[in-house]
């Protein structure tokens, strides 16, 4: 089983109603020392060569042949699998096939969907499987046979071995971002397509599930129209831009396949209102100084209880957000048409993203507050001019935010996220790809000033007075123990879009000489009330994927953070599913 720990993904646990305890497994188990709040040392007795880092980083992205449709049983070789462990299910998803068998070799991002299940029963262990979402761009690039041969380019990569001059095959949907339970339905989601249905259980994929399309049904059916819309540049440059749209539009979508709004794969979830929140981007975004976006708002039936629309006049790239009561917030990535990159990327002789470029103009980062709620769209405000956080950043991935009453009006907005430099972030080069080469360059997210360049945690506050204008906004670093690169922040779901205390992420602890920085092999957990840390570490020759938090009721840190574990060498790689916590114990799951 390869697993890919570093390219971007997104679990989902769907707890089952408690039954019992689980009982101690009956197969070969070894105790281990709990580690009670101190942090885990690791000791790499294995040479820290730059070749051996070489092979490390590259074997994490080594493509997955094989799928495992029939469950098996995993055997629990260190620790236990503790009595008060939720019985459910822990949902992968992540990309698995980087390489055809005719000399192409994609982007990371690019790679086709590849979900993996974990399915905790209290009375049979652990079984595991695994399968390949059946994309229609799957279908077409593995077919019948045993021979894999890429036709799509994707937005990030260039075909060395196939069709490349010319090639228009651009939006390969392979479903590789994030998985999602919600309403019943098991959904595996893209960054600019509709998601993929698959069986909870077989892991079968039913087909493609057109959200958008049953929102829009929705909302027409009950005359539902977008918000107001206010323009914030001269009449001539807005037709300008309509005149723009219409041209774009039949282009993106009858050369390039693109369809008319792309949904983002990450989702939210309010647990106040049980709602599932979503958020789509128009096609023409991503070449137009001009967003717009739609959110909707979803009951546990994917019935449409609320949609928003919002017209942006700046060009932006979003990939995460979030929410809080009143607002949608979005955290602008500022971007800027690329006149070279774009020639060239029509031509399939290089990455269609290269038709992009950040913008490091400005030195803060636009922070806009949608109105969610009826009360914040009568407030006046006007949204569509953002807050100006005090810090150039690129915002990765929001891990919580909430918002709290001043009195007399006033709000208090956190958001707790990750966020990396504009002269570190790179569309096309990030994992280290260049389409040019066969392997991955490690030194690329193990730069010399990668510390201070690279994900980080941090926390925005915002505090706006009673007419919505704002008082203050502030950035800082999320704790003052912990500096090192981190990035996937999780916290307990159930204490989404209200203050949470703790925040896990997965990070790196530095003892890796050639990689310090990448791929991560830490968890580090910060008390946001004092800035505090503590971490855990694998030992060698070991990496980590991104940790989800599974809670087991009680206090905020009552539960367990799982995630995946990749042990590699030379010849061959063995991924563990491991379970921590800090005051209690861990095991590990061998396949």
């Amino acid at each position: 089983m390869a697993i890919c720990t570093v390219a971007t993904m997104h679990a989902a646990v769907h707890q089952h109603p408690r039954r019992g305890s689980v009982p101690t497994p009956r197969h070969r188990v070894r105790a281990v020392r709990g580690i009670a709040g101190a942090t885990r040392a690791t000791v790499t007795s294995e040479p820290d060569a730059s070749s051996t880092a070489f092979w490390d980083y590259n074997l994490l992205f080594r493509s997955q042949r094989a799928e495992t449709s029939e469950p098996v049983q995993l055997r629990v070789v260190e620790g236990a699998i503790p009595a008060d462990f939720p019985a459910g299910t822990y949902y992968l998803a992540g990309p698995g096939m980087f390489s055809d068998d005719h000399g192409s070799i994609v982007h990371p991002l690019d790679g086709h969907g590849y979900l993996r299940s974990f399915r905790f029963h209290p009375d049979h262990g652990v079984h595991y499987s695994a399968r390949y979402v059946e994309t229609a761009a799957k279908s077409e690039e593995k077919g019948e046979g045993a021979s894999w041969r890429f036709t799509h380019r994707g937005p990030f990569s260039v075909l060395q071995g196939g069709h490349r001059v010319g090639n228009v095959k651009v939006m390969k949907n392979v479903a590789n971002t994030s998985v999602l339970w919600w309403g019943g339905r098991l959904l595996c989601l893209w960054e600019g397509g509709m998601p993929y249905e698959l069986d909870p259980d077989t892991l079968e994929t039913i087909g493609p599930f057109d959200l958008l399309g049953l929102a829009d049904e929705a909302a027409a059916a009950q005359g539902r129209g977008a918000a107001r819309q206010r323009q914030r540049r001269p009449w001539l440059v807005e037709a300008g831009l309509d005149v723009a749209t219409r041209l774009l539009r039949p282009i993106l979508g009858g050369v390039f396949t693109m369809p008319p709004k792309r949904l983002l794969a990450h989702y939210k979830i309010d647990p106040k209102r049980n709602r599932l929140l979503m958020v789509a981007c128009n096609a023409e975004d991503m070449l137009l100084p001009r967003a717009n976006f739609t959110f909707y708002e979803f009951d546990a039936g994917f019935g449409l209880v609320q949609k928003r629309e919002f017209v942006l006049p700046a060009h932006l790239m979003i990939h995460d957000w979030a929410f809080t009561d009143s607002h949608y917030v979005v955290l602008g990535n500022r971007i800027k048409l690329d006149i070279p990159g774009s020639v060239l990327a029509m031509t399939g002789t290089y990455p269609m993203i290269g038709a992009l470029q950040l913008d490091p103009s400005r030195q803060t980062t636009p922070v806009y507050l949608l109105p969610r709620s009826t009360e914040a769209v009568a407030s006046g405000r006007d949204w569509a001019v953002p807050v100006e956080a005090p810090s150039q950043m690129w915002s990765m991935h929001v891990g919580n935010a909430f918002e709290e009453d001043l009195g007399r009006g006033g709000l208090d907005i956190r958001l707790h996220m990750s966020a990396c430099s504009y002269e570190w972030f790179h569309f096309h080069r990030m994992f280290g790809y260049n389409w040019k080469n066969k392997k991955l360059d490690p030194s690329f997210m193990n730069a010399a000033k990668g510390k201070e360049l690279m994900p980080r945690l941090v926390q925005v506050a915002i505090e706006l007075d009673k007419r919505g204008a704002c008082r203050r906004c502030s950035v800082k670093r999320m704790s003052h123990q912990w500096n090192r690169p981190a990035d996937f922040p999780a916290i307990n779901p159930s204490f989404a879009n209200k203050r949470s205390r703790f925040i896990y992420a997965g990070s790196a602890s530095g003892l890796r000489k050639f990689l310090p920085y990448f791929p991560f092999d830490s968890v580090v957990k910060v008390d946001v009330s004092d800035g505090t840390s503590r971490r855990w570490s694998c030992e060698g020759r070991k990496f980590v994927g991104e940790p989800v938090f599974v809670p087991t009721g009680g206090g905020e840190d009552h539960g367990y953070v799982i995630l995946v574990e990749v042990r590699t060498t030379t010849y061959m790689k063995v991924p563990t599913s491991s379970l921590y916590q800090i005051s209690k114990r861990i095991f590990k799951m061998y396949h």
